[in-house]
């Protein structure tokens, strides 16, 4: 998966957000243990897939605050 850009999180519905988080972090929590077995080959995807679930819930968060 390639990086996030902030147009598509913004057209996702609140239920496709929680669901790309969760695929997200099952992706983080596979690539630590091929990092940690050596098996790793993009080490940058590890900061990708934490800079988009940083991403995704800034936009949820502005958009709650909007509704209030």
């Amino acid at each position: 998966m390639a990086q996030m850009k902030i147009e598509d999180i913004r057209a996702l519905s609140p239920d496709q957000q929680d669901d790309a988080i969760l695929n997200l972090k099952k992706e983080r929590f596979n690539l630590r243990f091929q990092r940690a077995t050596g098996q790793l080959e993009n080490t940058s995807r590890l900061r990708e897939a934490r800079r988009d679930i940083a991403r995704i819930k800034t936009v949820a968060a502005q958009k709650r605050a909007k509704k209030k």
